[in-house]
C-alpha cells in the first residue's frame, strides 16, 4: 500500500473519515524512521516510508566496514526485508525534497522521477549529514563517515594506501612511503576514536606480516581535534583514560588543533597560538561535525520554529512542530534539550511519535512531553579496550568492551546479521584476520566521478533513446 496522491481534500484540516485508513508518511529509514514505522503496526493505519536508500543503516559500526571487520550487508539490511511482515507498511525509494505543511504533502525524487504523497500524520526522521564546518571542498580529499558509500570509499583508500606504499618501496621511491603510511583522523569523538584505534590494530596486527618492502606497523596515525579532550562528552576521567590508551597504541593525539586546508597529499593544521603546520598524508578521515538535513529549513520557514546552530529544528515538548500537531520531527534533525544525537534518542523519539498518533486515533488525550531515558554512552578504543558512561557509573577496559559488544550486537537488526557479526568479531578480535578486505578503484573514485560529471549525468542515467520526450512527473496511485 502507498500513500494517496494529493487531492483537494488533503489540503483541508478535516480529519480523515473513519472508514479510510490514517495515512502516515515516515521520512527516513534510520533508527527513528524504522522504529516509528514498526510501532505503527496497528489497524486503521497505513504507513509509507520514504528514504533515499533502500537499506536501514546501523551507523555506529560504519568504521568496522571501513576497516574490513564487517561487510556492509551486516549493518545495512534491506528495509523492505525488515518490514516484510508488517502488512500496513509500504517502503518506497525517494529523497524527499519538498514538504508542504499546509497541503499536507511531501514530494520525493528517485532517479529523476518526482512523486507527491499526501499524509494525515508526518514523521520526519531524515537524520543528519556530515559537516565540514563551511569547508565542503575538504570532502574531496577527506571523506566523512555517514553512509555505506563513505565506508567503502574509506576501505579502498586505507587498504590502497598500504598497497601503493609497497609498490613505492619496491621501486625505490621511498620518499612516497611516509606520506602513504600516514593516516589522519579529524575529530576525537566516538567515531574518530574508534576509527583511529582500528587503524592502529590494522597496521600492527592484521597486516604486520603480509608485506615484503614496507613495515605496516610503522604507519603513523594522527587523531586531531580542536577541543581540549578526546570524548569530551564522557567527562574528564574517561577522556584522560582514553587519551592515554590511544597514546599507548602509538596514536598521536593532537588536541587544540583545527584543520584549515586539505588537499590530495596532506592537510594544514593550526594550533591555538596561530601557528600552522603541514602534515603530509594521503589518507584522511573526517569524523568531526554533523549538520541537520536541509529539510529542517523548510519546516522552520513554514511552521515558525527556530533552528539551532547545527541546523536542527526546535520542536515542542511532544516532538511536534509549532502549530502542526500532525507533524513530528525526531532524531538527529530535532533539537530537544537533554537528548543527544545518538541512536537511542532516535529510537525513543520514534516510539513516542508513533504512540502519540495511535492515541489520537483512539480518541485519547495527546500532547504528552517526550521523556528521554539515557542508557549511557560508550566507545571502543581497540581490541579489549573501551569506555562506558551511564550516569555516575563509569567503566573502562575489558568490562566496558564486553558491554559494548553486547549492546551493539543487540541492536543489529536480524538474527542472521547478529550471528554473522559475532563470527566476524571472533575472527578479527580473537584472531588477526579481517574477512572484508576486498577493495576496487570504483569504491575510491565513484563518488568524485559522479560529482565531476554533475547533475546532467544523473538525470540522463536511465539511457533514454535520443530525442525521447522527457517523462512527466509521476504521482502514486
Amino acid at each position: 500500500m502507498s500513500a494517496q496522491p494529493a487531492t483537494s481534500a488533503a489540503r483541508t484540516s478535516q480529519p480523515t473519515p473513519s472508514s479510510a485508513p490514517h495515512r502516515v508518511v515516515v521520512i527516513g529509514s534510520g533508527f527513528g524512521g524504522l522504529f516509528s514505522t514498526k510501532a505503527l503496526d496497528a489497524p486503521g493505519v497505513e504507513v509509507t516510508m520514504l528514504a533515499r536508500t533502500s537499506h536501514h543503516l546501523f551507523q555506529p559500526l560504519l568504521y568496522q566496514v571501513a576497516t574490513g571487520i564487517l561487510s556492509e550487508g551486516v549493518i545495512a539490511p534491506t528495509t523492505r526485508d525488515v518490514l516484510a511482515e508488517q502488512r500496513n507498511a509500504s517502503v518506497l525509494l525517494g529523497e524527499v525534497t519538498t514538504v508542504d505543511l499546509e497541503a499536507r504533502t511531501v514530494t520525493a525524487s528517485a532517479i529523476g522521477q518526482q512523486t507527491t504523497y499526501s499524509y494525515d500524520s508526518l514523521i520526519v526522521a531524515a537524520g543528519a549529514d556530515q559537516s565540514w564546518f563551511g569547508n565542503d571542498h575538504f570532502a574531496e580529499f577527506a571523506p566523512g563517515m555517514k553512509t555505506i558509500d563513505d565506508a567503502l570509499e574509506l576501505r579502498g583508500r586505507i587498504y590502497g594506501a598500504f598497497e601503493m606504499a609497497e609498490v613505492a618501496a619496491a621501486s625505490g621511491r621511498h620518499d612516497l612511503v611516509e606520506r602513504l603510511l600516514t593516516f589522519v583522523v579529524v575529530g576525537a569523538g566516538p567515531t574518530g576514536v574508534e576509527m583511529a584505534g582500528q587503524l592502529a590494530e590494522l597496521s600492527k596486527r592484521t597486516l604486520a606480516k603480509e608485506f615484503r618492502h614496507i613495515d605496516p606497523s610503522s604507519a603513523r596515525i594522527i587523531l586531531l581535534d580542536a577541543a581540549d579532550e578526546v570524548l569530551a562528552s564522557f567527562g574528564s576521567t574517561l577522556a584522560g583514560r582514553t587519551a592515554r590508551d590511544l597514546t599507548r597504541l602509538g596514536i598521536e593525539v593532537r588536541l587544540g588543533t583545527k584543520v584549515v586546508d586539505v588537499d590530495a597529499e596532506g592537510l594544514t593544521v593550526e594550533s591555538r597560538d596561530g601557528s600552522q603546520e603541514r602534515i603530509e598524508a594521503t589518507t584522511k578521515v573526517w569524523a568531526a561535525g554533523v549538520q541537520a538535513n536541509p529539510l529542517t529549513r523548510q519546516l522552520a520557514e513554514q511552521s515558525g520554529a527556530e533552528l539551532d546552530r547545527a541546523g536542527r529544528i526546535k520542536v515542542n515538548p511532544d516532538l511536534t512542530l509549532p502549530g502542526h500537531p500532525e507533524v513530528f520531527a525526531i532524531g538527529d534533525l530535532a533539537a530537544v534539550e537533554g537528548v543527544p544525537g545518538v541512536a537511542q534518542g532516535a529510537i525513543q523519539g520514534g516510539k513516542h511519535a508513533a504512540g502519540q498518533i495511535l492515541r489520537r486515533l483512539r480518541g485519547e488525550e495527546t500532547g504528552q512531553p517526550f521523556s528521554y531515558f539515557d542508557k549511557g554512552s560508550m566507545a571502543t578504543i581497540s581490541r579489549f579496550r573501551a569506555v562506558m558512561k551511564r550516569g555516575r557509573l563509569e567503566l573502562t577496559g575489558y568490562p566496558a568492551w564486553v558491554a559494548w559488544l553486547a549492546v551493539h550486537l543487540f541492536y543489529i537488526i536480524g538474527f542472521k546479521s547478529q550471528v554473522q557479526t559475532l563470527m566476524h568479531w571472533a575472527v578479527s578480535f580473537v584472531g588477526r584476520d579481517r574477512s572484508e578486505r576486498t577493495v576496487t578503484e570504483q569504491q575510491v573514485l565513484a563518488r568524485l566521478a559522479l560529482e565531476y560529471l554533475g547533475e546532467d549525468f544523473l538525470r540522463t542515467s536511465l539511457r533514454k533513446p535520443p530525442g525521447a520526450a522527457p517523462s512527466a512527473p509521476a504521482t502514486d496511485s
